[in-house]
């Protein structure tokens, strides 16, 4: 399989705040963003890897400021790294006021998709090949991510295993 570079898959998304998307004190729901931060992400991931992709996780998301009603949101997606048949996504939110055209870094996540096949299978995906210093910064950065989701996910494994026990060791008691 060719490498890609990750600007390959990048994707910008745009959306206005509207009314509906806000909660009583006029700011963007979390939910909302975290619903087009989802999309951008898979329209990214599709990209590179030319498959259907699904979420596998949302690793992070950190709201750094509120977006109000009548903010212009940019939401700009792209793959990181890629591994055997994942990729993690990069999401950076901007905030932009029309009126004034001020802006502002408001939000950063990192998904983890996995590009499947049409019996839900999963599927190789083409290496990233960074090219540019900012690029390899990322690139080594999703695999520290990674190791430390591998690290987290063995250890709520051991924790299910550990109360699952005690659950057991419980009920033969009564």
């Amino acid at each position: 399989m060719q490498p890609k570079c990750p600007s390959e898959s990048a994707i910008e998304m745009t959306e206005l705040v509207l009314p509906n998307d806000t909660n009583y004190l006029g700011n963007l729901l979390g939910g909302r963003l975290m619903h087009w931060v989802d999309i951008a992400a898979a329209l990214a991931a599709m990209k590179h890897s030319g498959r259907v992709c699904v979420t596998a996780s949302v690793d992070s998301i950190s709201f750094f400021e509120p977006i109000k009603l009548g903010h212009v949101v940019r939401i700009y997606a792209m793959v990181n790294r890629a591994f055997r048949t994942s990729m993690e996504v990069g999401v950076k939110v901007l905030r932009e006021d029309p009126i004034n055209g001020s802006s502002a870094h408001v939000a950063t996540a990192y998904l983890t998709f996995v590009a499947i096949d049409q019996y839900g299978k999963p599927l190789p995906v083409p290496p990233i090949e960074p090219r540019t210093p900012d690029e390899q910064r990322r690139y080594e950065a999703a695999e520290i991510r990674r190791q430390q989701r591998l690290e987290q996910r063995e250890l709520l494994r051991k924790r299910h295993e550990q109360i699952q026990a005690a659950q057991s060791d419980v009920s033969r008691t009564c």
